[in-house]
This record gives structure tokens, C-alpha cells and sequence, in this order.
């Protein structure tokens, strides 16, 4: 995944597009940052899993930040992330729409025999490494709450 992106920037560079030359660049740095990060635990670098996480962080971000400029009146930098967001995306497989979400979550329930919220840590930690970068997993998180009330 790191070598398509660090392709798609040459390209972008040699095109000119300047918004995504520097939205690649910022995935890049968040990439490299992880890298450090992990060093400590014996990994020269992350997986393509892990970096599915990073840039579902840097969309949950952004998202923040859309909302945040949205309601203090500078649509101009909303607008701009949201161009990030987009860029963002092409790199994450198909996200899951709220039914697939909720079958999921069901689904998985059932199979860890999970009961009470007290089972909310098994559940989510299965959903992240089943399906990183494919869900929203604040989402999947009220989904699994509710079943478990």
C-alpha cells in the first residue's frame, strides 16, 4: 500500500495537482510517524492493516475538522478537507453501509456468545481486526451498545 501511494505522488507531482500532492504527503508523514511509533515493539514498519487504522484516523480528523469550520462560517476550509477526505478514501476499501454494519455487529455477538456491554472490548477488538478501514467503528460501537442493553 506505502509503494502505491509513494506512486501516486510522483504522479501527482509530475501533474501538478497541488491539493493531492500534499494530502499524499500528509498520508505519507502520518505513515512514517507510525513507523517510529512502532519501533519500540520490534516493527521496522507497520502493516498494510495498520495503515488502514492511520488512515481511517486521518479521515475521523478530518471529519472533525469539517464540522468544526462548517459551524464557525469558513466553508473555504471545509471545503479543502473534505478534498482530503476524498483523496483520503481512494485508498480504504468499500466502506460498510449502516445495514452490513448492524449484521455484522449481530453477527459477531452471536458468535463471541457476548451478553452484556461488559463484553464491549472483545467485540470491538474483533470488528477492528476483521475489518479495519471497511467501517465507521463509532458507528459499530453504538450498533453493539444497543444490542447489548
Amino acid at each position: 500500500m506505502r509503494e502505491q501511494i509513494n506512486a501516486d505522488l510522483k504522479v501527482a507531482m509530475k501533474a501538478g495537482e497541488k491539493n493531492r500532492v500534499g494530502t499524499l504527503r500528509l498520508i505519507s508523514a502520518a505513515i512514517k510517524s507510525a513507523d517510529i511509533d512502532a519501533r519500540p515493539s520490534g516493527k521496522d514498519k507497520i502493516s498494510d492493516e495498520d495503515i488502514l487504522g492511520v488512515l481511517s484516523k486521518m479521515i475521523k480528523q478530518r471529519r472533525d475538522s469539517i464540522e468544526q469550520f462548517t459551524s464557525g462560517g469558513r466553508q473555504d476550509l471545509a471545503d479543502k478537507e473534505l478534498a482530503e477526505v476524498k483523496i483520503i478514501e481512494l485508498y480504504l476499501p468499500k466502506q460498510m453501509d449502516e445495514a452490513e454494519v448492524k449484521k455484522v455487529v449481530a453477527d459477531l455477538v452471536k458468535e463471541v456468545g457476548a451478553e452484556s456491554p461488559k463484553d464491549m472490548g472483545r467485540i470491538m477488538g474483533a470488528l477492528k481486526q476483521r475489518y479495519a478501514g471497511q467501517m465507521d467503528f463509532s458507528k459499530a460501537s453504538a450498533t453493539a451498545k444497543e444490542l447489548l442493553k
